[in-house]
């Protein structure tokens, strides 16, 4: 994925949006053996790697001073590192739809952040669509939440979601920036990637987790998966498409993941088609037409 228009902003949404909402189903099999600071590592590892080859073999430059590396290194703590350390635990303490609900707040946050920094002013269609696709959502998750009990486990894993969230959007800023100072997304990537797992690795050392491996198909298959296609191909698309549209609209992919994961339930795991998940279904479309559609 390069910064050349080789790909319409349609077309880099749908390839992010698709990626995106079926590693849902690959993290699962991360979970288990290897502890998922440890699994990120490996990652991001394996990601930045690929990348690396790939600008290799173009010729692409790898060779940046000192304060891009600043850039790199600030792009992999909040975007490869702190994000995904958060949102892994997270999960440990509530059930994924809780998760995607409160992860879903980045579309505001990005709204937030887009208007503090870059001066951007979201219209009325993109805080419309917004609205539309959280509350979609909700309607998608709400029979799965509707028993959850307010413990200090689901209040401490909640909070860390939505920490989650505002490391990720502060990682959309810090890319959004870089590409206005014309630091190329592919390079970038490959360097952010190998920072955030250096970071994350530190983590992990930190609190003591062995750097063991699942040397099982399944888990080498989702890792494989995760890191060229979850990591590589996604954050290219979606990153590229960042720059381009900025991030109060392209955050609203955020709110389509787990309708991807959905609809990947009921293709292969049996998950039955119900009026909730027409409806939610429903409301977070409208709201990604009324999103992706607004003039810039």
């Amino acid at each position: 994925m390069s910064d050349k228009r080789l790909f319409s902003n349609t077309a880099l949404y749908a390839i992010t949006v698709l990626i995106w909402g079926s590693t849902w189903l690959a993290i699962e099999f991360q979970l288990g053996v290897v502890e998922p600071e440890v699994s990120i590592v490996y990652r991001y590892l394996l990601a930045s790697a690929v990348l690396f080859f790939y600008c290799k073999i173009r010729k692409l430059k790898l060779i940046f001073n000192v304060k891009y590396h600043l850039w790199f290194a600030l792009l992999g703590f909040f975007l490869f590192c702190l994000n995904y350390v958060l949102a892994y635990r997270a999960q440990v303490h509530i059930s994924s739809a809780l998760a995607a609900i409160l992860f879903s707040t980045i579309v505001w946050i990005n709204i937030l952040l887009s208007r503090l920094i870059f001066r951007t002013r979201a219209g009325l269609p993109v805080l419309a669509g917004a609205m539309l696709g959280i509350s979609g959502l909700i309607v998608l998750f709400a029979p799965q939440i509707g028993g959850v009990t307010l413990t200090n486990g689901v209040l401490y894993g909640s909070a860390l979601a939505f920490l989650g969230a505002c490391a990720s959007s502060c990682g959309n800023m810090v890319s959004q920036l870089a590409q206005k100072r014309s630091l190329p997304v592919m390079q970038a990537n490959a360097w952010g990637m190998f920072y955030g797992a250096l970071l994350t690795a530190a983590i992990a050392v930190i609190q003591g987790h062995p750097f063991n491996f699942d040397a099982t198909f399944t888990y080498i298959a989702s890792l494989v998966y995760l890191a060229v296609f979850g990591s590589v191909v996604a954050f290219g698309a979606y990153l590229t498409l960042l720059g381009r549209i900025g991030a109060h609209r392209s955050g609203y992919a955020a709110v389509m993941f787990p309708v991807v994961a959905l609809i990947l339930s009921i293709l292969f795991e049996g998950l039955s088609l119900n009026f909730s998940i027409l409806l939610g279904t429903a409301l977070v479309l409208a709201g990604n037409v009324l999103v992706l559609k607004e003039r810039q």
